[in-house]
């Protein structure tokens, strides 16, 4: 028996059949691409903090929650469509929000109480101050 590739994509010719339904499974399967994706984060320590960044363009701040129980600091945020709005009569659309949940566990020196967040220019900053005793402390250490 012969294995013989086909591609049906050559150069100056028509598209062919297996090309429509290509380009119908790959719309189908790219349609609700922001279901199964979360926002992007950096997560840094500086001296006094824990800073938590979420890439979330578009986005307003009413669109956020974020939640803390116990050492699990939960982000969450969901769009609404505004079914009000006169419909247009659309060939092709693709503005579709969804909503998208991030959680983070917090170390033992994070302080629970002192949790602030901005949202600005599509990032979202959260800041989590560390505990008085967990504060790091820059010594230097003397060779002998």
């Amino acid at each position: 028996m012969t294995l013989v590739n086909f591609n049906n994509r050559t150069r100056n010719t028509a598209p062919y059949f297996n090309n429509v339904f290509d380009s119908l499974f790959t719309d189908a399967v790219t349609k609700n691409k922001m279901v199964n994706q979360s926002p992007s984060v950096n997560i840094y320590e500086n001296e006094t903090a824990y800073v938590i960044e979420l890439a979330a363009p578009g986005l307003k701040k009413e669109d956020f929650q974020i939640n803390l129980k116990k050492d699990t600091l939960s982000v969450w945020a969901e769009v609404k469509k505004d079914e009000a709005k006169a419909a247009k009569d659309f060939t092709r659309k693709e503005f579709d929000y969804s909503s998208f949940a991030r959680s983070f566990n917090l170390p033992d020196t994070a302080d629970g109480d002192k949790i602030t967040a901005e949202y600005k220019d599509g990032i979202l900053n959260i800041n989590i101050s560390k505990k008085d005793d967990a504060k790091l402390q820059h010594k230097e250490i003397v060779v002998s």
